[in-house]
């Protein structure tokens, strides 16, 4: 992985958590992510007028990918509910860069590394190590089931992500088609549970939704570009170094306690990048 990519991965990572904490500092979580994944639509129709349409064998990932999100948006707003941002976010992404790894491994000609393949691995007992040191699951098993649901459809997600944007012939235009059909999902997927008066309760924090489309939508174009140039497993695992900006975001915004399992998690997260770097 080339230190620009390397880079900017770790920028999508930043971008990534910074809209979650915008999700979960909101009351209404489903509406947030409603609106975001709306305005991201936006954001797709003029990355598609600007960039070339993705090539006709992209597209059934895309419509897939569009299904995925949905699901993982719903998931995720109800995961937030009552979980902390520390602990929902590290069990939300904790397992899928073990589940992009296997399937990439399954069903992709990636080669990656002795190196890079300990590094995810040490990276995943970073995230659950930080995801273990709540008693979420006594707590709130809903909330843990939820998250841990959350993480199947990011797994899977990336991995028809990856393909897609390999197999579009340009991953820019991709990624708009991508956003485009991830709003046509949420416009539904909202109707349907709130009914159309949605619209109007989305348009009194509007300033919010754009911050949050701007950074959700640039750090998975970013993830989409980077994962068309190196294997996607690595990409996937790196991108969740994310867990290190939402536990400071966690404990310096929203007060949230830090304690020595979550120390050492961190450890492990920055171990794993570095040999990802590698």
């Amino acid at each position: 992985m080339t230190p620009l990519l390397f880079a900017l991965v770790i920028l999508a990572a930043f971008l990534h958590a910074s809209w979650n904490l915008l999700v979960k500092i909101t009351d209404d979580r489903v509406l947030a992510m409603y609106l975001l994944q709306t305005l991201m639509g936006v954001m797709g129709l003029a990355m598609l007028l600007v960039f070339p349409f993705p090539k006709a064998a992209a597209v059934p990932f895309a419509i897939t990918s569009g299904l995925l999100h949905t699901s993982y948006n719903l998931f995720l707003a109800r995961s937030y509910r009552h979980g902390d941002l520390s602990v929902v976010y590290p069990v939300a992404r904790g397992t899928a860069p073990l589940l992009t790894l296997i399937a990439t491994h399954l069903f992709t000609a990636d080669v990656i590394s002795t190196q890079a393949t300990l590094g995810v691995v040490v990276l995943i007992i970073g995230i659950w190590l930080i995801a273990l040191s709540s008693n979420i699951w006594k707590q709130d098993r809903l909330t843990f089931i939820y998250a841990l649901i959350t993480s199947c459809f990011i797994g899977a997600y990336t991995v028809v992500d990856g393909l897609g944007g390999r197999a579009s012939g340009n991953a820019s235009g991709y990624t708009g088609l991508v956003f485009v059909l991830d709003a046509l999902g949420m416009v539904l997927a909202g109707a349907y549970l709130r009914g159309w008066p949605i619209f109007a309760a989305a348009a009194r924090i509007w300033k919010r939704g754009i911050a949050g489309a701007v950074m959700s939508g640039s750090a998975y174009w970013i993830v989409i570009w980077a994962m068309a140039q190196a294997p996607i497993a690595a990409v996937a695992a790196l991108r969740e170094t994310s867990i290190l900006f939402a536990l400071v975001f966690s404990h310096r915004v929203l007060n949230e306690q830090m304690g020595w399992r979550r120390l050492a998690g961190v450890i492990c997260v920055v171990a794993g990048a570095m040999a990802l770097r590698g």
